[in-house]
């Protein structure tokens, strides 16, 4: 019998609200589905932007194994020993040398599983970092020399990158998920060679809301170009992601399911 992993991965955790959502229902749906590992992209855990020690703290006591980040990581000068000293808090893979942190992290489940999760940066739109293909490349054989399960946290803007790096992995790692957008997409699919794939999870936080921030505050922004407070808005806190299945052995990844919860 084919042995398999179940892995839930979770889009970008917006503020105290998805905080919540995600310490209240990240441990039933650990129960419900018999998960073996979870990763959260915390990059707005901390009001919106960046993370702390206790924000971080809060997501590992609630069943959550890896912590990814993007481009907010280092707003928050707070962030920065948690990125020096947390193995499993990530910032993307392809800063610079002499970043501080880390780009992936070796894990292993109760069952003695190696997981591996890659946090990668997009360019298109955003800060221009080392190439997010060439990084992949560079570090893959790596990579793929320590575990068979590897995951791909790729937050980036565009559509279309994030699109082209789930055929460049294709075959060559377990999954890879796009996040930073905040809208999940109804894409979810396991491409040819066997790598689960969808364009963005969506976000974790408040959904009465633009992408997290307050409506009116957005409103009022994009109606005069003005700048302004973008405070996280409270109400109809929900969390998105996917479940992935995935076979231990081979690392392929044998199904993928959106997930979209409320918090009741």
């Amino acid at each position: 019998m084919v042995e398999l992993v179940k892995v839930l991965v979770f889009g970008d955790t917006v503020g105290s609200p998805g905080r919540k959502a995600c310490c209240a229902l990240i441990p039933k749906l650990r129960d419900e589905n018999e998960v073996d590992f979870v990763v959260v992209n915390g990059e707005n855990l901390a009001h919106g932007s960046s993370l702390t020690k206790d924000t971080a703290a809060e997501l590992f006591s609630h069943g959550v194994d890896v912590i990814t980040t993007g481009d907010h990581v280092f707003r928050k000068k707070e962030a920065l020993p948690v990125i020096e000293n947390h193995p499993n808090v990530l910032r993307p893979i392809n800063y610079p040398k002499g970043t501080p942190g880390r780009g992936f992290a070796l894990c292993t489940t109760r069952n003695g599983i190696k997981i591996a999760v890659i946090n990668v940066l997009g360019r298109v739109f955003l800060q221009a970092l080392d190439c997010p293909f060439e990084t992949m490349e560079s570090v893959l054989t790596l990579i793929r020399s320590q575990a068979k399960i590897i995951l791909v946290d790729f937050h980036a803007e565009a559509t279309s990158e994030k699109v082209a790096m789930g055929w460049f992995l294709d075959g060559r790692v377990s999954a890879v998920y796009g996040t930073h957008t905040h809208i999940q997409t109804a894409d979810e699919t396991i491409l040819p060679e066997g790598t689960a794939y969808i364009t963005e999870l969506g976000m974790c936080g408040p959904y009465r809301s633009v992408i997290g921030r307050r409506i009116d505050q957005v409103v009022h922004r994009f109606r005069t170009q003005m700048p302004g407070p973008m405070d996280v808005a409270e109400e109809d806190a929900r969390i998105s992601g996917a479940l992935i299945e995935i076979e231990a052995e081979s690392g392929r990844a044998r199904a993928i399911r959106r997930i979209h919860e409320r918090l009741p």
